[in-house]
């Protein structure tokens, strides 16, 4: 009897250890601001787009993102976007009874090894000004801290602008309130189609994608959605295609010009 609770107590204190980590590690997200304006502070550029937006010779975003030039140093989005917003996806799920357990914001991995276990953790943030930037970014590592950490900095890299306005044939407000056109993305076997919105109407979406769009500052939408969209990741990469879409399509210099007017005016 005594050597099988010798046995016993190391699988215990493992699976102890794990949940401790995940628990312990996500209230630590209060302290990204912080650092975040440290490293603004100390920043030294290492290329020639950072130096101008160190030397304020850029003073917005959208002029780098309408350039096509790529963003290499996440201290630009931070210099040019100070009120940048943070959110993570719900793309993990905890162990519970029957296979189901609380959506989390990690997800988590194990690979059988000879030494045991080798757990690793994934996350997706999203980053938006609620103004018609959006950028979302996956991350993966052994712990959850620096998995989190992954994921900011590569939605910060990849930002992209959106357009909005009122497409909906019920609207009659000049506030861009939603998307000035039906747009669909596709990821794997899930396909999101996006659709313009009368004013009050709110996010009717799935809540990760409405978490998406509210951060994009996208305040009334209709969406339709097929295939495995129990898979948030891809759940995620299809509505960022859809987003994309919305500045692939060429308007004409009328319509162009009517939404120019109605961004000024916030």
């Amino acid at each position: 009897m005594a050597e099988e609770t010798k046995e016993e107590i190391p699988e215990e204190e493992e699976k102890l250890d794990v949940e401790k980590d995940v628990i312990e590690e996500i209230p630590e997200e209060e302290k990204a601001p912080a650092v975040v304006l440290e490293t603004v502070e100390t920043w030294k550029p290492k290329t020639q787009l950072g130096r101008a937006v160190k030397n304020g010779e850029i003073k917005d975003v959208r002029v780098i993102l309408r350039r096509g030039e790529k963003i290499m140093e996440t201290q630009m989005v931070d210099l040019l976007l100070p009120n940048l917003e943070t959110d993570l996806v719900m793309v993990g799920q905890s162990r519970g009874k029957f296979g189901g357990g609380q959506r989390r914001v990690f997800r988590q991995t194990q690979r059988k090894t000879m030494e045991g276990n080798d757990p690793s953790f994934a996350a997706y943030a999203i980053v938006g000004d609620r103004n018609g930037l959006i950028g979302l970014g996956y991350g993966k590592a052994k712990e959850t801290v620096p998995a989190r950490e992954k994921a900011i900095r590569n939605a910060k890299l990849h930002i992209f602008e959106i357009r909005r306005g009122g497409g909906s044939w019920e609207s009659t407000s000049d506030e861009p309130h939603s998307i000035p056109f039906k747009v669909t993305g596709k990821c794997g076997s899930v396909e999101v189609t996006l659709i313009p919105a009368p004013k009050g109407k709110g996010l009717v979406c799935e809540k990760e994608i409405a978490r998406i769009l509210g951060l994009a500052g996208i305040k009334d939408i209709w969406s339709h959605t097929k295939g495995q969209t129990r898979h948030k990741v891809n759940l995620v990469k299809a509505t960022e295609h859809a987003l994309k879409q919305l500045m692939t399509f060429k308007l004409s210099s009328q319509r162009e010009a009517e939404l120019e007017i109605i961004n000024k005016r916030e």
